[in-house]
């Protein structure tokens, strides 16, 4: 029982007044740490520092590539990676921000993924650099730039540390959810429960990100005379790498390659009108 009736009153329970100073903690800290970001205007909810990302992002490089078969070999398209990556920060608002932006090329020839870490540091497989192509042979300058606009969005968006504030509240209300509808005639529905509410949270978030990325990678794309037509062309070659069994869009935290196309349609036309 969450309450009971006491001499005409209702009265909480020991436990359910723990949970609800647990949730309120969480929710404190989550608001209080507010921060107005200079390039898209948005106040996010963010406890740390500019610094702070960039050391945690330099400080997680190594083990990430790692992950994907350590740096690239192919001294030719390394250099493309970084050239087409500098050129869009030089050109762009990126360039007004204090990350320290560095593009990677990693060995992985059957990983289709690019990623960025907080802090400015970002990197694309073999596997998907390879299939940003109109030839068939000839990597596009201008598909691989809406690539890595893309995750240089996520850096200047300053998703991770967005993401790393989320992640704690979610935990501090996990916390207080389990307190609350911990039964012990069934002590794993409490934790159910909670873990079902984080995950949903937290994948609402990361479909917001990724379409926010995307338009920030056509504005640098456009800032940078690049086409950003072809941040669409890099969404068809997404939709192929997934095949016809893809996850719904619901129970994913990437919005369906379709869905994006319309999103990067609209977002060309916004600054088309600016």
């Amino acid at each position: 029982m969450y309450g009971q009736q006491q001499g005409g009153g209702f009265r909480l329970s020991p436990k359910l007044l723990i949970a609800l100073a647990m949730a309120g903690i969480a929710l404190f800290k989550y608001c209080a740490s507010s921060q107005t970001n200079e390039i898209t205007g948005e106040t996010q909810h963010i406890n740390l520092s500019p610094e702070q990302e960039i050391a945690m992002g330099l400080q997680s490089a190594p083990g990430m590539a790692q992950e994907f078969g350590g740096l690239s070999r192919n001294a030719e398209a390394t250099a493309l990676v970084k050239q087409i990556g500098q050129q869009l920060v030089a050109s762009s608002d990126a360039k007004r921000t204090p990350y320290q932006y560095d593009f990677h090329l990693l060995a992985d020839p059957n990983t289709i993924n690019a990623f960025a870490l907080p802090g400015g540091q970002i990197f694309i497989t073999e596997g998907l650099l390879m299939r940003l192509t109109t030839d068939g042979r000839t990597i596009d300058e201008d598909m691989l730039a809406g690539v890595l606009g893309h995750e240089i969005g996520h850096v200047v968006a300053r998703h991770s540390a967005e993401k790393l504030a989320q992640s704690e509240l979610a935990q501090g209300l996990t916390g207080a959810v389990t307190m609350a509808t911990y039964d012990p005639s069934n002590p794993n529905n409490g934790a159910y429960i909670a873990q079902t509410v984080a995950n949903m949270v937290q994948l609402k978030y990361g479909r917001d990100q990724e379409l926010q990325s995307d338009e920030l990678g056509v504005r640098f794309m456009m800032q940078s005379n690049m086409d950003p037509e072809k941040l669409i062309d890099v969404m068809e070659v997404l939709k192929q790498a997934a095949g016809p069994n893809r996850t719904p869009e619901f129970q994913s935290s990437h919005p369906d390659p379709g869905n994006r196309q319309a999103h990067i349609r609209e977002a060309i036309d916004k600054y088309k009108r600016q």
